[in-house]
């Protein structure tokens, strides 16, 4: 079982060696890092050619998801899982429990928990994202998974499509949506913190960033031939409320 995590950077100088680091020290799982690079000219550029032992192409995209396209084709895992340029994994085990549960070969997505942390101070957790058992009708009620907790095997990027260069930021919504909830595949949660996230700006910012992008999550439904109800993309955002009280 071979993980591959594709990462797409741009301008990321000052978090890119962190993210590479945490993957590298990743134990008892054969790991493949992708790295997507849009062409930095902050030395991030730099730091990937001299990091070594990565699969790294640096040139102009058209924007996230095709430059996670690109990485996601270039990968030669069964599973494929991302992880951004200013994230890190919490531990060394992350990646081997992920692995684990895909030994189940009926096992076709798994998705765990996410914390956001201060980006001066990673320590300082400011939003915890619980995301709970899997329901498939709780899609319905504005529910999704933290994207980068979502690991698929990548048979199914070559079956049902890859992410949706349309999109400007819930193309990640859109791809979970039409894996998850429109192919049925079979889901595993694991009810762990696996991933870690600098925040790019305030709670309050974040908020009405997903408040803006609620007609793309229409436009996700709409292109899937899928009908949500009446309150789902109300609920969507409503939903995440909680997340930003953290214990």
């Amino acid at each position: 079982m071979k993980i591959s995590i594709v990462t797409a950077s741009y301008n990321n100088k000052d978090t890119i060696l962190h993210t590479l680091e945490t993957v590298r020290s990743q134990i008892n799982c054969e790991v493949e890092h992708v790295v997507v690079d849009g062409g930095s000219t902050d030395g991030t550029k730099e730091i990937l050619e001299n990091f070594g032992g990565i699969t790294f192409i640096s040139e102009k995209d058209e924007g996230i998801y095709d430059a996670l396209n690109k990485g996601i084709k270039l990968a030669t895992g069964d599973v494929v899982g991302t992880l951004g340029a200013d994230d890190f994994y919490p531990n060394n085990e992350v990646l081997s429990k992920i692995s684990r549960l895909f030994a189940d070969e009926h096992t076709d997505v798994v998705y765990a928990d996410k914390n956001y942390v201060a980006p001066e101070d990673i320590t300082k957790v400011v939003r915890h994202w619980t995301a709970g058992p899997y329901k498939h009708e709780n899609w319905l009620s504005g529910w999704m998974p933290p994207h980068l907790t979502f690991y698929i095997r990548r048979k199914y990027f070559e079956q049902y499509g890859y992410y949706n260069k349309s999109f400007a930021s819930a193309g990640d919504y859109e791809l979970m949506l039409r894996m998850m909830y429109k192919h049925k595949l079979n889901i595993q949660y694991l009810p762990e913190l696996v991933v870690t996230m600098r925040t790019g700006g305030t709670s309050t910012a974040s908020f009405k960033n997903r408040m803006r992008a609620n007609k793309e999550d229409r436009k996700a439904w709409q292109i899937n031939g899928l009908k949500p109800k009446w309150y789902t993309l109300y609920m969507k955002p409503l939903s995440k409320i909680n997340q930003f009280f953290v214990k």
